[in-house]
């Protein structure tokens, strides 16, 4: 019955928010595991049990989270599309502005990586259609900018208002530049940090 329905094709927008929903989480735990996993033993000094409950709620986080938002933008996409009888150039900044706001707009470590995650690539992607219309000379000029800008602005909050960024970035930062200047000997010079 259910391959029917899906043969017949008269639910295919329905459906298609359902498969939304599943590939927001199977790529959420795709991508948030193996990161939780690698950043706990890096960076977190607690029990096995503890660390191993961690990773899995982090991973459990950022799955629900993808499969909810691709649920609520699919959704949203679907009825302005049946209310206007056709999708509208705007129609995918409303509806993702909306789930963003619903599903990503809570303060905290997932979604801070997440959205500024997002947050870099736009940028980078209105620097190459800034290119793409004429607007600024090569899109290696706008990267170059934009690397330049986002380095300087990374290292002077680092240096100087150091509170103010996330806390994972903070611990690798802190790894990269602050515990490099700790060594007592070739051991803590070379092997062990601190």
């Amino acid at each position: 019955m259910i391959e029917e329905i899906i043969k017949a094709g008269n639910y295919n927008d329905i459906l298609a928010i359902i498969k939304g929903f599943r590939n927001g989480a199977v790529y959420g735990a795709k991508i948030r595991f193996p990161h939780a996993l690698v950043m706990t033993f890096l960076f977190r000094r607690s029990d096995p049990k503890t660390m191993a409950k961690q990773i899995l709620q982090l991973t459990y986080q950022h799955s629900k989270n993808l499969a909810f938002f691709v649920t609520i933008y699919k959704s949203l996409l679907l009825i302005q599309r049946k209310i206007k009888g056709k999708e509208h150039n705007p129609d995918s900044f409303i509806a993702g502005l909306i789930g963003g706001y619903i599903i990503f707009g809570s303060d905290n470590a997932v979604n801070q990586q997440i959205v500024l995650y997002l947050f870099s690539r736009i940028s980078t992607g209105l620097a190459r259609l800034a290119h793409m219309k004429g607007l600024v000379p090569a899109p290696d000029y706008s990267f170059s900018a934009f690397a330049a800008v986002t380095w300087g602005v990374v290292m002077w909050l680092f240096r100087h208002n150091r509170d103010s960024l996330q806390g994972g970035l903070q611990a690798s930062m802190q790894y990269l530049y602050n515990d490099s200047d700790k060594f007592t000997d070739l051991r803590t010079l070379l092997w062990h940090n601190k």
